[in-house]
């Protein structure tokens, strides 16, 4: 078999020129569940900015005030550490299906395939026609029904960039901002308004114009799974053996015995290609642009069904199990990749579990020594932070000694509110008797409290004269 296919990509001429790629329109079993899946994911991927849970947005990554909620739970900077467990968690689960199930994640669940396929492909079929209809409209001269197509179907693409880029910077500043900024109108709010329209020219070419490029050039999970595959991985694969027979492919001819001839099922008829979203041949075997979205399965199946050959010339299926007959078995790679995920979700969990929904932070005045007091009193200034992860306000807030005898004096109001999902932030003094301390640095034990209630407790440094030791 020629290889030359792989010294360049599908949607670049001989001459290095954008060969537009017009896929057939797919229909069959997986494109149904396919449409399913992306509807529901779509509709996901617009509820989740409105969806509150006790107060708080189910998803939110505020960047630039550095708050983010996933799921529900509110993660500031001190949590860094468990959005870090997340995204290695994230990272191992993709790994996983990949190593086991090829590049499911790319034709199934990924937002470009999504949006490409299920939305503005759909949009493309219903004003331009199908593969052949797009093909003949490219190739007509610019009279008023190609204009008023053109004009129409980049309109629509236009406003649904808009709508995307409206979601995502819900995602970014929050649901409540942007329907406030909504209402405000755009001339209260340019300093917003600029980029919002400049993602939606972002959104608006990577759709209308750059499309199946993102996955062949921009993205590298396709150049990962050549890493992440083996033989034993399952992926969308033609079944050659079946295929090709002994003497190879041919075209159909009607009540030709084929099998005496030695000629595989495959009957040459192209539609896998021209079906294909990427424009590849899956029939020379796995390659980078296929996104595995199933469209040249359905495609070879509705052949198959008309030349009454049994389906599954093009299925989900391993190279072991096309070349040596041998069924999917989880290998030790993936049970290792299994194991990681399982203990880093464990951890992940217990650490949720165990965080608390008020962070307290009380650090030494940099710069500042002890001062010693009347009756042998030390004295030493304190910043505290306290951190409201919570929906409501943490009220009557004070701070008290636990393991030290001594006092605790506020510079402003000995209680305080802490807003909710805020910072309350602000500067004490820690005054002990030389008398309780052990050496020059003892270890403070801190208690804060919401009216009698113990909170959350903090700990921190206290300098004494060294003839105090």
């Amino acid at each position: 078999m020629e290889e030359n296919f792989r010294d360049s990509i599908g949607t670049i001429t001989e001459e290095g020129k954008r060969a537009w790629i017009y896929p057939k329109k797919p229909s069959g079993r997986f494109y149904a569940y396919r449409k399913y899946v992306s509807y529901g994911l779509l509709l996901f991927l617009f509820a989740s900015p409105f969806i509150k849970i006790q107060g708080h947005q189910f998803l939110l990554f505020n960047v630039l005030d550095r708050r983010f909620n996933i799921f529900g739970f509110p993660f500031w900077p001190q949590d860094f550490h468990l959005v870090v467990i997340s995204m290695i968690i994230a990272v191992i689960f993709i790994a996983l299906f990949t190593v086991a199930y090829g590049r499911i994640f790319c034709g199934w669940i990924c937002p470009q395939t999504i949006f490409m396929e299920m939305v503005f492909r759909r949009i493309e079929y219903w004003i331009d026609g199908d593969r052949g209809a797009q093909t003949r409209l490219e190739k007509a001269p610019w009279n008023t029904k190609k204009i008023w197509k053109r004009s129409l179907k980049w309109t629509i693409f236009f406003i649904i960039s808009f709508l995307i880029a409206n979601v995502f910077l819900a995602y970014l500043i929050g649901s409540d901002k942007l329907i406030a900024y909504v209402t405000d109108g755009p001339m209260a709010h340019l300093g917003t308004m600029v980029p919002l329209l400049i993602f939606t020219g972002v959104f608006y070419f990577v759709f209308a114009w750059f499309r199946e490029q993102v996955c062949i050039i921009a993205c590298p999970y396709g150049r990962l799974q050549g890493v992440l595959l083996d033989d034993k991985s399952i992926i969308v694969a033609y079944d050659h053996k079946r295929g090709e027979g002994e003497a190879g492919r041919k075209k159909f001819r009607k009540n030709e015995d084929r099998d005496a001839l030695g000629h595989g099922d495959c009957i040459d008829c192209f539609q896998c290609v021209n079906v294909c979203p990427t424009g590849i041949d899956i029939r020379n075997g796995t390659q980078l642009e296929c996104v595995n979205c199933t469209a040249c399965i359905d495609e070879c199946d509705h052949i198959m069904e008309s030349i009454n050959k049994p389906k599954g010339l093009i299925r989900y299926a391993s190279e072991d199990e096309i070349n040596k007959k041998e069924k999917f078995k989880f290998t030790a790679r993936m049970k290792g990749y299994t194991a990681v995920l399982f203990i880093l979700t464990g951890i992940l969990i217990g650490m949720l579990f165990l965080r608390n929904e008020l962070e307290a932070n009380v650090l030494r005045l940099p710069g500042q020594l002890y001062e010693r007091k009347e009756n042998n009193i030390i004295s030493n200034v304190y910043t505290y932070k306290l951190v409201n992860k919570t929906a409501k306000d943490v009220e009557d807030v004070s701070f008290k000694l636990l393991s030290h005898k001594g006092e605790i004096k506020m510079v402003s109001q000995d209680q305080f509110v802490v807003p909710a999902e805020e910072l309350a932030e602000g500067t004490l003094f820690i005054e002990i008797n030389a008398s309780a301390l052990t050496g020059d640095k003892d270890k403070l034990k801190i208690g804060v409290y919401s009216g009698d209630k113990l909170i959350e407790t903090t700990v921190a440094q206290f300098l004494a004269p060294r003839s105090y030791n």
